[in-house]
């Protein structure tokens, strides 16, 4: 998986530096996990000025989606509808992860954008309804005189998972919990983090902050909005490779 993070090496116009809290990842006696990765993204202030308003913080939400599809290969991708965003495995009934429509929050040194958590697979029945949310954090560094004529900006960038009811510990232990899901968690979100250092950021998919970012989203037959492509002729070729083995096994264990 980490490999698959940092397959491709392009040019960074900005540095990220992961720096979590110490406690970054928590469980609660009542099964809730709140969990924080953060980094601090060094930007060149004349390229981030232009870039610190809403709807850019509305892309850098689709960014982290984007993202996220990529990382897995298309296996998970993000549909948007007016009222919620689903994580979807492969096709839309194994939705993994159903949040309600964005808040957004915008001011001159902060932006956060928050999805609260409606209900999904991954989610215990005790952590649905919007209980918990996930979100992302950014805010800009108070910085010295000597570091401002330098003409860098530092931004603190934070996503956070707050009161999310993991239904595999429910099923099972939070020890497993620990150990799998929230480990996939934190490496995915530390790789997202470290892309930022690109500062490229995708085109919003659904426009509330500015109608010229809705070109290039392909739409479902219901109207929904799909971030992600899975790659059906490599899963197809993976699963007929599968059979052959199994074909060939059967014939070797059969053979006179």
């Amino acid at each position: 998986m980490t490999g698959l993070l940092h397959a491709r090496r392009e040019r960074k116009v900005a540095e990220s530096v992961i720096r979590d809290p110490e406690e970054h990842t928590v469980m609660a006696e009542d099964g809730a996990v709140r969990s924080i990765q953060a980094a601090y993204v060094t930007v060149p202030t004349e390229q981030l000025e232009p870039l610190w308003n809403p709807p850019n913080l509305e892309r850098l939400a689709r960014t982290y989606w984007k993202y996220l599809s990529k990382v897995t290969l298309g296996l998970i991708r993000v549909t948007y509808t007016e009222d919620e965003r689903a994580v979807v495995l492969l096709f839309r009934p194994l939705v993994l992860l159903r949040f309600r429509a964005p808040e957004y929050e915008f001011s001159r040194h902060r932006g956060i954008v928050r999805w609260r958590i409606e209900d999904g697979l991954l989610v215990s029945p005790r952590g649905r309804g919007g209980k918990g949310y996930l979100e992302i954090d950014v805010r800009l560094v108070p910085q010295e005189e000597e570091e401002e004529e330098e003409g860098v900006s530092t931004v603190h960038v934070e996503v956070e998972v707050a009161s999310f009811y993991p239904a595999i510990a429910t099923w099972l232990t939070g020890f497993v919990y620990s150990h799998t899901q929230s480990k996939i968690h934190v490496i995915i979100t530390h790789g997202f983090l470290r892309s930022l250092a690109r500062l490229e950021l995708e085109e919003s998919a659904v426009g509330r902050f500015a109608a010229e970012d809705r070109r290039a989203v392909r739409r479902e037959k219901d109207g929904a909005i799909t971030v992600g492509e899975t790659p059906w002729a490599w899963i197809a070729a993976l699963a007929a490779a599968g059979v052959a083995a199994v074909v060939a096994l059967l014939v070797w264990l059969t053979r006179d």
